[in-house]
């Protein structure tokens, strides 16, 4: 089997066991967090292995439907609330992928340490299963009454990428964070962590270079980029960097949609702005500053 029939059955594999498990949402009122504005639940939602999973789901108040936000959670034990102004515009949803903090009951990730669990099996490597979390957690999205199926966007690194090529009905991605895009080059260019991780696990595993290599290409956001049909935008940084457009161009080239990118300006305020504003614009609401703009000169 040649390598790109291999990376398509790989990932057909994944739909396959997603689709024979059911999700089985079930949601949670949580008063704490809910206003006149919106209502937040807890949810939870079964994943391949099977796996229960947790999410905050957060509808506005009013007759929809509404716009919809998937945000991919990032690398890291711990994921929020959505961001109120978010929470007035969209049907937001925040998911804990497996092993992350409210999703941990059968299995605690440890960090630094999660992004290399398994590494040498693409079978058996974790994120085979947290990109089939995301995945699913799409798919419970989307099965919102209240969510205009038309409008609705996701947010992330590589599993947004991944999420947006398996389930194309995304109206626009924003993109942020990669970790597995030309891992195998790009671990080379830094020891930061968690880019380090990947160092650590072929230095305490020698010989494993090549079958990391070979899993780390299922999951390099580039090849999912064509199946991509969503605009795009990102913040680049430094070229040179691995944030730099040089270094991203074969991804943003290799997009199946339209493509927005723009230097950030290492400022939060006006790079977040930025970026809310193109979402708000993308799926028909107004944009939302979350900073004091008489404090911004500051």
């Amino acid at each position: 089997m040649n390598a790109r029939a291999s990376f398509h059955k790989y990932w057909d594999t994944v739909d396959d066991e997603l689709a024979a498990m059911a999700a089985r949402p079930v949601l949670e009122r949580m008063p704490r967090h809910c206003t006149e504005d919106w209502t937040l639940y807890a949810l939870r939602m079964t994943s391949i292995g099977p796996v229960r999973l947790f999410g905050y789901l957060s509808i506005p108040t009013g007759d929809g439907p509404f716009p919809g936000l998937l945000e991919i959670p990032t690398y890291g034990s711990v994921n929020h609330v959505p961001d109120w102004h978010d929470r007035r515009r969209y049907v937001v949803l925040t998911p804990m992928h497996r092993g992350q903090r409210l999703a941990d009951m059968t299995f605690a990730a440890s960090y630094p340490g999660l992004l290399t669990l398994d590494l040498h099996d693409p079978e058996r490597y974790i994120y085979r299963g947290i990109a089939a979390d995301c995945l699913r957690a799409a798919e419970v999205l989307l099965s919102r009454p209240e969510l205009d199926r038309d409008r609705v966007a996701v947010s992330g690194g590589d599993l947004a990428v991944i999420t947006a090529a398996r389930r194309p009905v995304f109206r626009a991605l924003r993109l942020q964070g990669l970790v597995h895009y030309r891992a195998m080059e790009a671990r080379s260019r830094t020891n930061a962590y968690p880019l380090e991780e990947f160092n650590d696990y072929i230095r305490y595993r020698p010989g494993t270079e090549d079958a990391v290599g070979h899993t780390l290409d299922f999951f390099n956001p580039a090849l999912h980029a064509p199946a991509v049909r969503a605009a795009v935008a990102t913040a680049t940084g430094e070229p040179g960097t691995t944030t730099g457009i040089d270094w991203l161009a074969p991804i943003l080239d290799a997009l199946g949609g339209p493509v927005e990118h723009w230097p950030a300006t290492h400022r939060g305020g006006i790079d977040r702005d930025r970026m809310d504003a193109w979402l708000a614009g993308q799926l028909g609401v107004e944009p939302a500053s979350r900073f004091i703009k008489e404090l911004q000169r500051w």
